[in-house]
């Protein structure tokens, strides 16, 4: 892989983890209103959740629809070029936006990618579960050996 490929050519991403407790999918502009709804419930178990430490996400004075929206294009794209994937955490009863999963390139010689994810704050003993689940399918279904999974 060259050394500033983030997946290697040719490599089809998974679009899909299916657990009894979530299901991922790629996060997209159909999930803007239930993805806002999610997150703007949750910022401050979100910003205590491992791999947030900066406290600059989510941001305390929110974004509106249109500014959400602009970052689920932004995300969408990323997938779209392999610049990095991200997925939404959808529950398996209702479809309803649970949660988010981001895996990106990182600034560190260190790792190949960082992973971060979080769940709203009335599904916090998801988080863990999440996780976990997606260190194994990480392990299983993608191309990468040293994963930052900050501080999990």
């Amino acid at each position: 892989m060259p050394a500033d490929a983030f997946v290697p050519a040719g490599f089809v991403p998974p679009t899909a983890l299916v657990t009894d407790e979530f299901r991922l999918e790629p996060l997209g502009p159909e999930h803007n209103s239930a993805d806002h709804a999610a997150w703007t419930s949750s910022i401050e178990h979100i910003r205590s959740t491992p791999g947030y430490p900066d406290g600059d996400w989510p941001p305390r004075d929110g974004m509106t629809l249109d500014e959400n929206l602009a970052d689920l294009r932004r995300h969408a794209e990323d997938f779209a070029r392999h610049k990095g994937f991200t997925f939404t955490v959808l529950s398996p009863a209702d479809g309803d936006v649970i949660g988010c999963v981001y895996l990106y390139p990182t600034a560190s010689e260190d790792w190949d990618v960082t992973v971060q994810s979080w769940v709203r704050a009335d599904e916090a003993e998801l988080d863990a579960v999440l996780a976990d689940a997606v260190a194994r399918w990480l392990v299983s279904d993608w191309p990468w050996e040293r994963v930052d999974r900050c501080g999990r």
